[in-house]
């Protein structure tokens, strides 16, 4: 068991490295390039610097050697491992504390056609992954069938709700989930960015970017821009961390620690209800659902409340997107640094089929889908969605300001209002959790033909309503 002193210590190192990775992205214009946030490199300089590196080079050579378990002693690595399942509550309890509300007729006008766009995507990523295990991973690889959940997990959800799945797939039996989900998140956020700035080249040349405009692109911590406070909110706001006499960081942290604590009653409540009722036949699915994606709504519920309040001052969204942003930056070092390279060597061709299918499904649907999805300007608007879908928010906003630096489209605001139909249920919410326990209790087939049945309504819907849209443009 490790000491408090270790957690001290891991979290110094984490610091240190998050450092050594903002300096070799700035000497390597290749990092630049890719938009790597310096996150991701300071994660791979721990992987390569722990034990499944470094560690076992010299395991090989002297398995007495003091560096036979890496630069990092076994304890530090332990705080490390259990890291990403906390942290990533912080993440999605910051979601949606401190976000501007629409009025409903706003928020459906601009959000609908991106919620079918991005539904489909994610719902897609399903289709194709469960197709993928059944055909080929279980049969020939002997894998079993919830590795077709990993392509929208780590595609769709990123490092963090990969890491923060880690232990669903432990509990379920296949502990290489986690470490595959790491890698194609990885292999997502790269091909994400690369992928997506080829098909704006292509865009501009082939005429289908409506926007003419100059690029101008911010690479890292890219964020959408609500309408700005009233001034009597930024006054009250003021007057009430002084009258209180608290940083205002620490009021913030406040309210994620009641969003996390209100996501932890409803889980327990939930699991409380499945264990009188559906659970005591075997059924058990809340027990595998981990507390990230309830503690998404525990944000949303506190944040309707202080609407309703009119106590909104009390929390600054810049505020809460630093929060949710060093969150996120500790749990993407601390994922990737636990990464098990072995294990992913020993899965090396189901996880090239696996990153080779989720980025076809993501391009096609992109193609093929977005103009008929997306009633104007469907590539502004798609580009987002689809980065997302292949890495992480940070990611679609990267591609959305290379082609709309000055939102003439409106796409920020529809990326943004769309989340709030799409992330409590995919991309890291509640399916997305439920996934792999429920394939592993019903089978992989029923589960195909639930996320085919719902790709296919949000097919249909997105066909419909992006008709009537453009009617009513006329």
């Amino acid at each position: 068991m490790f000491k408090l002193i270790d957690v001290f210590w891991a979290y110094i190192f984490i610091a240190i490295l998050i450092l050594m990775g903002r300096l070799v992205r700035q000497h390597l214009t290749i990092l630049r390039s890719l938009y790597l946030p310096s996150s991701v490199i300071a994660g791979i300089i721990a992987l390569l610097l722990g034990k499944s590196a470094l560690g076992a080079i010299f395991q090989g050579i002297n398995p007495e050697s003091p560096l036979a378990q890496g630069l990092f002693s076994p304890n530090i690595q332990a705080v490390w491992s259990q890291s990403p399942s906390v942290f990533i509550n912080i993440v999605f309890a910051t979601l949606f504390l401190g976000q501007y509300v629409p009025s409903l007729q706003e928020f459906w006008r601009k959000a609908s056609p991106q919620v079918a766009f991005g539904q489909t995507l994610a719902w897609g990523q399903y289709v194709v992954g469960i197709l993928l295990a059944i055909t080929v991973l279980t049969p020939i690889f002997g894998l079993p069938p919830i590795v077709g959940c990993l392509i929208e997990v780590a595609f769709e959800g990123g490092h963090g709700t990969s890491a923060g799945m880690a232990e669903t797939f432990t509990e379920l039996s296949f502990t290489a989930g986690a470490d595959l989900s790491l890698a194609l998140a990885t292999v997502g956020l790269v091909s994400g960015v690369i992928v997506g700035t080829i098909l704006i080249n292509w865009g501009r040349k082939t005429g289908r970017i409506q926007v003419d405009r100059e690029v101008s692109i911010k690479p890292e911590n890219a964020q959408t821009h609500p309408p700005e406070e009233e001034a009597s909110i930024t006054i009250a706001r003021e007057n009430l961390v002084r009258d209180l006499l608290i940083d205002p960081l620490s009021l913030n942290f406040g309210f994620v620690g009641l969003a996390i604590a209100i996501g932890w009653l409803i889980l327990e409540g939930l699991r409380t209800i499945e264990s009188i009722t559906w659970g005591r036949g075997g059924l058990l699915l809340m027990s595998y659902v981990p507390l990230f994606p309830i503690a998404l709504i525990g944000g949303i519920i506190v944040q309707y409340i202080l609407v309703r309040i009119r106590r909104t001052y009390l929390i600054s969204r810049p505020l809460m997107e630093n929060i949710g942003g060093l969150a996120l930056d500790i749990t993407v070092v601390t994922a990737l640094a636990s990464i098990s390279l072995s294990v992913l060597g020993d899965n090396l061709i189901p996880f090239l089929l696996l990153s080779i299918t989720g980025i076809a499904w993501n391009v096609c649907a992109f193609i093929f889908l977005a103009p008929h999805l997306l009633p104007v300007y469907w590539f502004e608007r798609g580009i987002g969605d689809m980065g997302q879908s292949m890495g992480v928010t940070s990611t679609g906003l990267l591609l959305l300001r290379m082609v709309d630096p000055d939102n003439q489209s409106g796409a920020f605001e529809s990326f943004a209002y769309k989340q709030l139909l799409f992330e409590p249920i995919v991309g890291g919410g509640l399916f997305t959790a439920a996934a792999p326990p429920l394939i592993a209790r019903f089978g992989p087939i029923p589960i195909l033909l639930l996320t085919s049945c719902l790709l296919l309504f949000w097919l249909i819907f997105g066909f419909y309503n992006c008709r009537q849209i453009r009617k009513q443009n006329l």
